[in-house]
């Protein structure tokens, strides 16, 4: 029988998530959604939280706390007879779902909590982890040439003795300007193609690496999004992630690989904006009087009531994606395919719940007395970012039917 309870040690952890989303997220919400821009100074007393958990072995409050398992024997050895194991991906999904449930643009701005903590966390080396394991990173992928695509990395990486030096433009850098160390996609050899494009390390402090400048928003107002140049940047040799090596066999597997431990946590963000739409919208409906019936079928019910069993229907299957998606991660098992999944359906479930919620709330939800008409803005940028809705769709389609990027485009 599949047991679908979180383990105890999780629930914690969750738990204290939401009370963050709670007593310090949802009190300043509105506050940095109309001051955009503004660096919420009440996150200031998060860092050293987290620093703390870090510290003294607790998991993360935010999402970026996902990545490899300690492959020590005892550990090896439990998973063997337990059958399974739930790790750090699964505890940054539930801490990552429970803060955006409370505000998702706070919840990416984080200090330390960067989703290039987890590119980090999928393919550094233990060395590196060391060294990089405390920094606040943020991933710098996307360029003005390319959207979705990336493989269409132009950001090249030469090595000049024991440097690299980088150069090029990054544009949608979530947390661009307040992270302490930026992951940068480059190639270090154009002419192999997609193979050769590796991730990077930057500090901030780097010679060479500026902001050009910050994009203004639709949604996700508290979370800063930059520009970023790269001029003759130039950092330790050592600042590659992984294997310096360039596997053409291999190609491009081991930097996307970052995806399949950030897209469960992108569609676990979606899936708190969708709760935090659907719980709103329930008191808004009890209190007009509509009634929500489980033991009803839904078309004997009030319209709006049967559009509400749709939607909470939606989000549990997004919401299970996601923990599956999450839990193959934390088991070593390929997830390519669920993480696409999950991400898809969540993406699209945000968007379509919040939205339908300000909809069926009419006045109130469209105007800025609920944070209902917020919550619709910023889930369309998580059916966005870290691919699109119709990238992993894209994805999903070509892992399905056994066909490769050439075959199905």
């Amino acid at each position: 029988m599949i047991n679908l309870e979180l383990p105890k040690k999780l629930r914690a952890s969750a738990n204290q998530a939401h009370q963050v989303a709670t007593e310090i997220f949802r009190p300043i919400s509105r506050k940095y959604d109309l001051a955009e821009h503004e660096y919420p100074v009440e996150l200031d007393t998060m860092a050293a939280m987290v620093e703390g958990l870090a510290d003294s072995g607790t998991q993360k409050i935010g999402g970026a706390a996902g990545g490899r398992e300690d492959d020590s024997e005892s550990d090896t050895h439990a998973t063997e007879l337990l059958g399974n194991s739930n790790g750090g991906n699964m505890s940054a999904l539930l801490n990552a779902l429970e803060t955006s449930w409370g505000d998702v643009g706070l919840m990416l701005s984080i200090p330390y909590q960067g989703l290039g903590n987890a590119a980090i966390a999928a393919v550094a080396t233990d060395e590196q982890l060391g060294r990089f394991g405390k920094v606040w990173a943020s991933m710098a992928i996307t360029e003005p040439s390319f959207g979705s695509d990336s493989a269409a990395v132009t950001t090249t990486a030469v090595l000049d003795g024991d440097e690299w030096v980088l150069n090029g433009e990054k544009i949608f850098v979530t947390a661009g300007q307040r992270s302490t160390h930026i992951v940068v996609w480059a190639s270090v050899d154009k002419s192999l193609g997609r193979a050769a494009i590796k991730s990077f390390v930057v500090p901030r402090d780097a010679p060479g690496l500026s902001v050009a400048r910050l994009e203004h928003k639709l949604g996700i107002k508290a979370s800063d999004t930059a520009v970023l140049l790269l001029q003759d940047c130039r950092i330790p040799k050592d600042n590659i992630l992984g294997s310096p090596e360039v596997n053409v066999e291999k190609g491009f597997a081991g930097v996307m690989q970052t995806f399949d431990n950030t897209r469960p946590l992108v569609a676990a963000m979606a899936v708190g904006v969708a709760r935090a739409a659907l719980e709103e919208l329930r008191a808004i409906l009890t209190d007009a009087g509509v009634e929500i019936s489980y033991d009803t079928p839904p078309n004997n019910q009030h319209a709006a009531a049967a559009e509400f069993l749709r939607m909470e229907a939606d989000y549990e299957a997004a919401y299970l994606l996601s923990l599956r998606a999450a839990w193959m991660a934390d088991n070593k098992k390929p997830n390519s395919l669920e993480a696409s999944m999950s991400k898809a359906k969540a993406g699209r479930t945000g968007t379509d719940v919040s939205l339908k919620a300000v909809e069926l709330a009419g006045a109130i939800g469209y105007s800025q007395r609920t944070l209902l008409e917020k919550w619709g803005r910023d889930s369309k940028i998580l059916d966005i970012f870290e691919g699109t809705q119709q990238i992993q769709q894209l994805i999903v389609a070509r892992r399905v039917l056994g066909k490769t990027s050439a075959e199905l485009k």
